[in-house]
């Protein structure tokens, strides 16, 4: 069965001989086998016969000022061509009337100046910004040093910012995949994550920006946990050294054996602590893709009346180890482990529920809006909710509760117009377990327990940091407008049915 992208690159070839009979020949043997559009001037040597293999072709530079331009030879030989003007331009983008024209029309401006030999040639090509710095790391939750990777990897909760403004931070929410078939993959986060006011002027297609992992305050936290868990691990050393001290030494083996583990535990986060100064220090060295798409910020017509607030981050498939890459998953930290996640979001005898044993919870499904309004959770008190969870910059992994009833929620800009939108409100579980976001979580995405996604955060209620009460936009919601923009955009799901990625 022929590979989908053999199959594409014969219905390009196709298209496009059909108006230009060399397109598959006059670009062969270059990187990528690019497909020309057309070419001005006399045709280039061909094979010719029944078995006549193409000519692989070489690009040679030509000494130019400022456009790069380039001769061409068969493999091994002299150039047959002084100098060819070569044009690339988006697949599928340029008929060939209109690339012979606008040749046409160089070619006579560059006569008319001196330059009557050029030729012109388009060909089909995108253009890729290659980029510095090491890849995200992979997280595995039984690693002794789970906690200090986490923040440079690509498990869901993923801080990031524009590299222009790293002090204004967020979260990148859930990974997608432009189609089954493309090789372009996108990280979900807020608009005004990546285009924040006053920068965001409700332009669709802003620049394409740079997104950096962990803005100003991710990388500072980053690396405060590793210092905090090497001090944490000297004053585990100075206890057991007091205790043996002071008393008999029935318990000696065992407090050496905890000594020796803090010492090696402190020797790897500080191997750990030299490579990520070493290579993720500068914004530069953490770039991870760069703004593909802005939804301009604000609300939909009735009947629904969401908040329009999303954006997709193009990531730089470079920087990602796609082989080892597991998708849509949240980690819950340390401090909380699987029995405490099936104890707090399985309160009530009644509504029995299995947490996931690695700390990590996969993404399973979308909550419907029918499903929204109808919560089958079961709180202490028998009363039904949803109970949530999401991992953000802000406030790292939390437990909240959505009762099914939507919030109506009122913004004044800086002119006095006013928008009112509807959201679903997120409560903290209670008390104890603190607030469940505050500033820097904005496009954190919030599971049910079970995995399946509710929405997407992208406000909160309070007078002060943290929030009391989080709102989310209905992921149903964003994902049926990112279908208006991109008509096969899916979750990402299985690297196994990702063409051209994994290993």
């Amino acid at each position: 069965m022929l590979h989908t992208s053999l199959i594409a690159w014969v219905s390009d070839v196709e298209r496009l001989s059909a108006f230009y009979p060399n397109a598959a020949y006059d670009f062969y043997g270059t990187p990528g086998n690019p497909l020309c559009v057309y070419k001005s001037g006399n045709p280039w040597p061909l094979r010719r016969g029944p078995e006549s293999q193409r000519i692989i072709r070489e690009a040679r530079p030509v000494r130019w000022t400022s456009i790069d331009p380039v001769s061409f030879a068969d493999k091994g030989k002299e150039p047959f061509c002084p100098l060819l003007l070569w044009i690339g331009v988006e697949p599928a983008s340029l008929s060939y009337e209109d690339a012979k024209n606008a040749a046409d029309a160089i070619e006579r401006l560059l006569s008319v100046n001196g330059f009557p030999s050029i030729q012109i040639a388009f060909r089909e090509s995108i253009v890729t910004r290659s980029v510095s710095g090491p890849r995200m790391l992979n997280l595995d939750p039984l690693d002794p040093l789970a906690e200090v990777r986490k923040p440079f990897t690509p498990t869901l909760g993923l801080p990031i910012s524009l590299q222009e403004t790293p002090h204004l931070e967020g979260t990148g929410a859930l990974y997608l995949r432009e189609s089954r078939q493309s090789h372009r993959i996108f990280l979900l986060t807020c608009a005004h994550v990546v285009s924040p006011p006053p920068i965001n002027t409700n332009k669709k297609n802003p620049a394409c920006k740079n997104v950096i992992a962990l803005g100003q305050t991710g990388y500072n936290n980053a690396i405060e946990s590793m210092m905090g868990e090497i001090a944490y691990q000297k004053r585990s050393i100075r206890l057991c050294e007091n205790i043996l001290r002071n008393q008999d030494k029935s318990k000696e083996d065992q407090y050496l054996k905890r000594m020796e583990g803090a010492k090696k535990k402190i020797e790897m986060v500080n191997d750990f602590h030299s490579g990520i100064t070493k290579c993720w220090t500068h914004t530069t060295q953490r770039i991870i893709g760069q703004v593909a798409y802005v939804e301009p910020i604000g609300v939909q017509a009735k009947p629904c009346g969401y908040t329009r607030d999303w954006a997709l981050i193009e990531l730089d498939s470079a920087k990602f180890d796609w082989s080892a890459f597991k998708g849509n998953q949240v980690y819950f930290d340390k401090k909380y482990s699987p029995m405490d996640y099936g104890r707090i979001l399985s309160p009530h005898p009644k509504d029995w529920f299995v947490s996931p044993e690695d700390c990590l919870l996969q993404v399973s499904g979308i909550v419907s809006a029918n499903e929204i309004h109808n919560p089958n959770h079961l709180d202490r008190h028998e009363n039904k909710c949803h109970f949530v969870v999401k991992n953000g910059l802000g406030t790292g992994t939390t437990f909240g509760r959505a009762a099914g009833m939507e919030s109506f929620t009122r913004t004044y800009n800086e002119s006095g117009s006013q928008e009112t939108s509807i959201e679903i409100a997120v409560l903290p579980y209670s008390s104890s377990e603190g607030p469940f976001s505050a500033s820097g979580d904005s496009g954190s995405i919030v599971l049910t327990r079970d995995g399946r996604i509710l929405g997407m955060m992208t406000g909160g209620a309070g007078i002060a940091d943290p929030a009391t009460v989080t709102y989310l936009t209905p992921f149903w919601f964003i994902l049926e407008e990112i279908k208006k923009v991109f008509p096969d955009c899916q979750l990402y799901d299985s690297i196994v049915d990702t063409p051209g990625l994994g290993g």
